[in-house]
């Protein structure tokens, strides 16, 4: 323990900062030292959901489905938006404060001389939140990677990979091939192994059978069928006429259906009926995943923040034409490919403002707009040094029937929250 106990839980969250020399380090040794020491040992179902976009909806999908259907969900996920606390939901209900520090309570005082990293200490905390709330399934969001993340120490009934691209190529390698390995890395042997990518790399579909998981695949095991009205699943049930995802986009189908493919597959430990499918489908919600807030003219806010993402995006945006412009806010970290975003966007872009972001790593204004430059964007160009004085220039230049997208990164997303009161 420290010398003084952390007497709220911000001070803990300072001091858990300072724990380990790197902010992150992947690997397990350290993580599975301290899981032994606390007894960690679930007696629950645990799902693994892991992909390079994607897995916070479909972990949304799950805990609505979950829930729906009378079981009591514990989630983990990452980053958190606006508090830490949203990190951690028992039943449907975000962890207090109180909770939260005796549960790093407990992990300090069980790691003892091993050092552990911020994510590492958080996933041990929720984990030990969940065996003691007696939770039925636990649902743990992959915070990067797969193979080597502090999340796959504990042993799931099911794993999900939501999709495979480039990011986060300094611990994960810079091709696809080399990503889908460390993303398969949460699959086992003998249980389910959901894929939710269209393409998925073959390094995903070997590793699958090199160690004997039972790969379930988008569009061979199971697949979504968008219709005009509603949409159809057909995997080991058909399920005609399902409502529309309530989180907008496209690529939301998938997600749904990764998370529909992963309950079949546990059908006989955590039965849920249709009608919990149908309820779940219509609650689920992310913060920050096509988010359009009310009135005019419309916002968009998403934390797409890597070439895929933005990709996504730029096809949502297009499927939802505007009356009017599209101005977009764009601000975000400088070691992302910021030059794949741009690419992955500029055709849906009227109007450009960059913002510079004031957090470590940040990019700043000039840096973006040197990568626009660079790229030949031929659309206003404007520049502000924070995201507030970006967004107020937004307002300002959108009409009614124009709309502003902000996007490039979860802290960008967070500061708008909290400039909208959201």
């Amino acid at each position: 323990m420290p010398k003084n106990s952390p007497a709220n839980l911000a001070d803990w969250l300072t001091y858990l900062e300072t724990l380990h020399p790197k902010t992150i380090e992947l690997g397990l040794e350290r993580v599975n030292a301290v899981k032994t020491a606390l007894q960690l040992t679930p007696s629950f179902p645990v799902i693994l959901v892991g992909g390079t976009n994607g897995k916070g909806s479909t972990c949304a999908y799950l805990e609505a489905m979950l829930a729906a259907a009378g079981y009591r969900v514990g989630l983990y996920t990452s980053p958190h938006l606006l508090r830490y606390n949203e990190r951690v939901r028992i039943d449907h209900r975000v962890a207090d404060d109180a909770a939260l520090c005796t549960a790093f309570s407990a992990v300090e005082t069980a790691r003892g001389a091993v050092s552990l990293s911020y994510f590492e200490f958080g996933t041990l905390a929720a984990m030990w939140l969940f065996a003691r709330a007696e939770v039925d399934v636990a649902v743990l969001e992959v915070g990067l990677g797969g193979r080597l993340d502090a999340v796959n120490v504990f042993d799931p009934e099911c794993s999900i990979v939501t999709s495979v691209d480039i990011d986060h190529t300094e611990y994960l390698g810079d091709t696809r091939e080399k990503i889908g390995f460390e993303k398969a890395g949460i699959f086992r042997a003998g249980r389910p192994a959901i894929c939710g990518d269209d393409l998925p790399p073959q390094s995903l579909l070997q590793h699958a059978a090199d160690i004997g998981a039972d790969l379930c695949a988008i569009g061979v095991a199971f697949s979504p069928v968008p219709e005009a009205s509603g949409w159809h699943y057909n995997g080991q049930h058909k399920f005609r006429d399902l409502p529309n995802p309530a989180m907008t986009g496209r690529y939301q189908f998938n997600n749904a259906a990764c998370a529909i493919a992963a309950l079949e597959t546990l059908g006989e430990r955590l039965p849920v009926t249709e009608a919990a499918i149908r309820h779940g489908l219509q609650t689920a919600c992310a913060v920050g995943r096509f988010q359009i807030l009310p009135g005019q003219p419309e916002v968009i806010l998403d934390v797409a923040h890597n070439p895929h993402a933005a990709a996504a995006l730029a096809v949502n945006l297009k499927a939802r034409p505007s009356q009017g412009k599209t101005l977009v806010l764009m601000a975000m970290l400088a070691d992302k490919d910021i030059n794949g975003v741009v690419q992955a966007m500029h055709n849906e872009v009227d109007e450009w403002l960059v913002a510079s972001l004031d957090v470590p790593r940040g990019a700043t204004a000039q840096a973006l707009h040197e990568v626009l430059r660079k790229a030949g964007i031929n659309a206003p160009i404007t520049c502000s040094d924070n995201v507030e004085d970006g967004w107020r220039l937004a307002c300002e230049r959108a009409r009614e029937n124009d709309r502003i997208c902000v996007f490039g990164s979860f802290y960008t997303v967070a500061q708008m929250l909290q400039l909208t009161g959201r």
